[in-house]
């Protein structure tokens, strides 16, 4: 027993180390696994990252290989293109030397044939006087004075008959300008031929404001008279009186004043001078009101305030039963319009046709002709000179200086010759122009007929194929005739006959 009491300590001391071993040995195993599991997924990890870098990097390379071969591609088509340009280049230059080639061998044959030509009618001319001088029994030199005496001859008896043609043409110009200025004169006192343009009707309430009106031993329509400018026309139509005047102003305020006095009901001379007062400064205001819509409606400013007054008198205004306000309108939106296609100022454009006919406000009141008086108008109240010119040369009164008159005068036609603008046969006008273009119609070889200038112009075009320069005179000629003997017409027609050939290429 005591050596079983001797052995148990060493047993447990030997049991506790070997344990011990156990446990450390344990203990390292399971550290090793726990290292063996990280560096497995450090691993992992690497190769996880590697993948992506080499996915990364697959797709970078493919996408620099496509970006390097569509440019390439692109290289290759631009360089095929300017090959291709090239190429077609070189054609046309091959195409145009053998046709330069062809021409100048042309023109040398037709040099050639223009030689030979000339060479043959030389000898016929030498045939010729040879054989008048057989005939005649004269040398050549007499032959030839011979000739040219018939030549001038001939040449006196077409220029006598020129001269007399051209001498009933001036008669007949004559008579038309003499016509011409009784009409302008007409309308600068009348504002139109007809008298419905130069009276007013008003409408009275009853009879008994006749008397009234008249007063006693007539003090009330000499008032009215004499403060208006205006003659009252009082006769048997029942409920009505006459204003007669060549002033459309005038006979405005007039009709103003007469409505304010039967609304009113006081009638004497005192008032009448009142009212009439009044009315003059509500006609200015209209007329400014005018003035100033007027010019709104086309876009323009920085008109003066008197100009503009004095362009909306023109709403009482006709010429040739077409409304001069209305037709200012029209003429500044054309104005504007062509000026804008030209490139050009439209403003200057716009206010030119505005004010073209402002002159017509005051012909009655200062002597010479409304373009004229217009552009000293607009002058004096401080107008470019470019717009000044405008006013002036849209008649053709003066040489068109600046670059806007030809555009007023092409607006201010138009506006005239719109249909219906005009009161003045336009019916017979157009039929007249139907006329004309039959008349050349009519005529063979001719391709396309234009009556330009409201008639006083024919322009023919005929097939250069089917006419040549001698029958185009005589197409000319004929069409004059013509015209002399089937219509009546103003003034003269001119028939210009236009032969054209174009030869067309293309420089490529």
């Amino acid at each position: 027993m005591e050596n079983l009491g001797g052995v148990l300590p060493v047993v447990a001391v030997v049991f506790g180390l070997v344990a011990g071993i156990l446990i450390r040995q344990f203990i390292a195993a399971a550290g090793i696994r726990a290292a063996t599991v990280r560096a497995r997924s450090i691993v992992e990890e690497a190769r996880q990252q590697q993948s992506a870098l080499i996915i990364t990097a697959k797709g970078e390379i493919s996408r620099m290989r496509l970006a390097a071969e569509d440019g390439l591609r692109q290289e290759r088509e631009q360089i095929t293109a300017e090959s291709e340009r090239f190429r077609l280049r070189e054609v046309a230059l091959g195409e145009r030397e053998t046709f330069f080639g062809e021409r100048e061998v042309s023109i040398a044959e037709r040099e050639r044939g223009l030689l030979e030509e000339a060479a043959t009618l030389e000898a016929a001319r030498a045939s010729v006087n040879a054989r008048l001088a057989e005939v005649a029994g004269l040398d050549a030199e007499a032959a030839r004075k011979e000739v040219l005496a018939r030549l001038t001859e001939d040449a006196e008896t077409e220029a006598n008959r020129l001269r007399a043609t051209l001498e009933r043409r001036a008669a007949e110009e004559a008579g038309d300008r003499a016509r011409d200025m009784i009409l302008t004169a007409m309308q600068r006192v009348a504002a139109d031929h007809s008298t419905e343009h130069s009276v007013t009707h008003i409408k009275l309430a009853s009879e008994e404001m006749k008397g009234r009106l008249i007063g006693r031993e007539g003090r009330n329509i000499r008032a009215l008279e004499a403060a208006t400018g205006v003659e009252l026309l009082i006769d048997e139509t029942p409920m009505q009186v006459t204003l007669s005047s060549f002033d459309p102003v005038r006979r405005e305020v007039a009709r103003v004043t007469i409505d304010r006095l039967m609304q009113d009901g006081r009638i004497h001379p005192v008032r009448i001078e009142e009212v009439v007062a009044k009315a003059q400064g509500e006609v200015d205001a209209t007329a400014l009101k005018n003035g100033e819509e007027a010019a709104l409606e086309v876009g323009v400013t920085g008109i003066p305030t008197e100009l503009l007054r004095i362009l909306g008198r023109l709403q009482w205004r006709t010429s040739y039963g077409q409304n001069v306000l209305l037709h200012s309108i029209e003429t500044a939106q054309v104005a504007g319009a062509v000026a804008g296609e030209l490139g050009m100022d439209i403003r200057a454009a716009k206010v030119g046709g505005l004010l073209h006919d402002i002159g017509k406000a005051l012909d009655h009141e200062i002597e010479g002709t409304h373009a004229a008086i217009g552009a000293d108008l607009a002058r004096r109240h401080g107008m470019p000179e470019g717009i000044v010119n405008a006013i002036a040369a849209h008649h053709q009164e003066v040489e068109c200086t600046a670059r806007e008159a030809p555009i007023v005068q092409v607006a201010d036609a138009i506006s005239a010759a719109r249909p219906g603008a005009r009161g003045n046969q336009a019916e017979a006008h157009l039929r007249r122009l139907e006329d004309l273009q039959n008349i050349a119609m009519s005529f063979e070889g001719v391709e396309k007929v234009y009556a330009v200038q409201a008639g006083r112009e024919v322009r023919i075009l005929v097939r250069p194929d089917h006419v040549d320069d001698e029958r185009a005179r005589e197409i000319a000629r004929d069409v004059v005739k013509r015209i002399e003997e089937q219509l009546s017409y103003p003034g003269q027609i001119r028939v210009t006959v236009i032969r054209e050939t174009r030869a067309v290429d293309y420089a490529r």
